[in-house]
C-alpha cells in the first residue's frame, strides 16, 4: 500500500450527507453550536460585570463556559464550511491545532470538574473554613493546573499522531480531527501508542471522576444532616446541577475514549462527539442558570439594569 507523510492533508468526511433529513439535522446541530456560544459568552460576562459572582465557584464556573467557547469555535465553523462549500480538506497543521485543542479542552474540563466539586465539597461540609481552603490563590493553581495538564496531554498527543506515516487514503471519517479517526489512516503499527493513550486517558478521566464522586458522596451525606430544610434545597440544587454536567462531560468522553478498540466505530464516534463538543457545551449554561438561585438574582438585577438603562 503506498504510503505518504502528513504534508499532503486530509479530507474530512464530515457527519452529514446532501440529503434533505441531513440538511435539517446540520440546521439543527449549527443551532445548538449557536446558542452554546452565546450562552457560555453570555455566562462569562454576567460572571464578570456581577459583583456578587466574583467568588472562586463562579470564577470556575466561568473558565468551563470559556473552555466551552474555544471548544465550539475550534469545531464547528470547519464543519460547517466544509457542509456547505464542499471544501471538506484541512491541512496537518489544521488537523493537529484541532487534536491539540480538543484534547487540551477536553482534558482541561475534566480536571476543572474535579475542582469544582472539591469548591462544593468545602462549601457544604467546611464552610467556616471555606475563606481558607478554597482561597483565591488556591483556586487560581487549581485553574492553572487544569489549563496546564489539559494543554501538556494535547501537545503529546497531537505531535505524536502526526507523527505517523500514513495511507494514500486521506478521508477521515469524521467531521473533526479525532486522533482515533485519524489513527484509522496510520499505516504503520500504532498499538503502542493506542495502548498509552489508553492509560492517559483512563488517569485524565478516571482519576478526577473518582474524586468527584467521593466528594458527592461526602457532600451528600453532610447535606441530609443539614436540620435547614432551606438550605439542604440549595446544597441540593447546586450540586445536583454540577452533577449533571459531570455525568454528561464523563458519560461521552468515557464512551469514546475507553472503549475497546474492537467495540468501535466511526458512527458512533461521530455522534458522540458531537454530543460532548456541541451539545454539551450548549446545557452547560442552561443546567447553570436555571438551577442555580445566584444565577438567576443576577441575570434579573442585569436584566433589570438594562431595562432602566434604555427609558
Amino acid at each position: 500500500m503506498e504510503k505518504r507523510n502528513a504534508t499532503s492533508g486530509f479530507i474530512l468526511l464530515g457527519l452529514f450527507k446532501h440529503t434533505p433529513a441531513h440538511l435539517f439535522l446540520f440546521t439543527v446541530v449549527l443551532t445548538v453550536a449557536i446558542m452554546s456560544l452565546l450562552g457560555n459568552t453570555f455566562m462569562l460576562l454576567l460572571i464578570h460585570q456581577e459583583p456578587r459572582l466574583h467568588t472562586p465557584m463562579y470564577f470556575l464556573l466561568s473558565q468551563l463556559a470559556l473552555m466551552d467557547v474555544m471548544l465550539v469555535t475550534a469545531i464547528v465553523p470547519k464543519m460547517a464550511a466544509g457542509f456547505l462549500t464542499g471544501d471538506q480538506s484541512i491541512s496537518p497543521a489544521g488537523c493537529g491545532l484541532q487534536i491539540f485543542v480538543s484534547l487540551t479542552l477536553g482534558g482541561g474540563e475534566s480536571f476543572l470538574l474535579a475542582a469544582m466539586s472539591y469548591d462544593r465539597y468545602v462549601a457544604v461540609c467546611h464552610p467556616l473554613r471555606y475563606p481558607t481552603l478554597m482561597s483565591w490563590q488556591r483556586c487560581l493553581h487549581m485553574t492553572m493546573g487544569s489549563w496546564i495538564l489539559g494543554a501538556a496531554d494535547g501537545l503529546i498527543q497531537s505531535a505524536a499522531t502526526l507523527s505517523f506515516r500514513f495511507c494514500s487514503a486521506r478521508g477521515i471519517d469524521h467531521f473533526f480531527c479525532e486522533s482515533p479517526a485519524l489513527l484509522r489512516l496510520a499505516c504503520s503499527d500504532t498499538s503502542v501508542f493506542e495502548n498509552i493513550m489508553y492509560i492517559c486517558c483512563m488517569l485524565m478521566l478516571l482519576v478526577p471522576s473518582s474524586l468527584i464522586l467521593m466528594s458527592y458522596s461526602v457532600i451528600l451525606t453532610a447535606v441530609l444532616h443539614m436540620p435547614s430544610t432551606e438550605s439542604r434545597k440549595k446544597a441540593f440544587a447546586t450540586c445536583c446541577s454540577h452533577l449533571a454536567v459531570v455525568g454528561l462531560f464523563y458519560g461521552a468522553a468515557i464512551f469514546i475514549y475507553m472503549r475497546p478498540k474492537s467495540y468501535r466505530s466511526a458512527k458512533h464516534d461521530k455522534v458522540l462527539s458531537a454530543f460532548y463538543t456541541i451539545f454539551t457545551p450548549a446545557l452547560n449554561p442552561l443546567i447553570y442558570s436555571l438551577r442555580n438561585k445566584d444565577v438567576k438574582e443576577a441575570l434579573e438585577r442585569w436584566l433589570g439594569k438594562c431595562v432602566n438603562l434604555t427609558h
